[in-house]
């Protein structure tokens, strides 16, 4: 009986610890990106309506990273663009104009906050991830597509970007 009651005590413990345990683990995360450290590279040509990237996001530790990478892709078709190379054209951001992020800061901080809506515009490629240690940090690049056209349209709806219909 005392035995079954430690199982269930420790079993209770563990149940109310993991969900805090995985919220600090966020936490960290999200401030790690607050900075948006992370470069993006153009992987190839996606198909109609995509743009597929690779994106290298730092962080102390590499699941930290590797996390964050799906946002860091969303947020550099956002706000920076990318370069083109492997084949591919130089790409401009979908917002082209200065502290757009800060003049929407409500939609982006809730569009990008843990399981927001940037979530529904990325999809992990099944290549395997790239881990390299620099200093004291990781440096992990993983394969997205972005589903740069519906990310567009959200934009254009949310009044963020005009429309190209719209002309000049």
């Amino acid at each position: 009986m005392k035995l079954s009651i430690k199982i269930i005590s420790l079993l209770l413990c563990v149940a109310v610890c993991s969900p805090i345990y995985a919220g600090a683990k966020k936490r960290k995360a999200d401030k790690e990106t607050v900075a948006w450290l992370y470069e993006l590279e153009c992987a190839g040509n996606g198909v109609q309506g995509t743009y597929l990237v690779k994106v290298w996001s730092y962080s102390k530790k590499a699941v930290v990273a590797a996390e964050q990478g799906k946002k860091n892709a969303v947020h550099g078709i956002i706000f920076k663009g990318y370069s083109g190379d492997q084949g591919c054209i130089s790409q401009r951001p979908l917002v082209g104009f200065p502290n757009a992020e800060d003049t929407y800061k409500d939609f982006f901080t809730k569009f990008f906050s843990d399981g927001g809506d940037y979530l529904k515009y990325v999809t992990l490629s099944s290549q395997p991830q790239e881990i390299i240690k620099v200093g004291r940090e990781y440096k992990v690049g993983i394969i997205v597509q972005v589903q740069k056209d519906e990310l567009r349209r959200l934009l254009e709806k949310a009044g963020v970007i005009k429309s190209l219909n719209s002309g000049f």
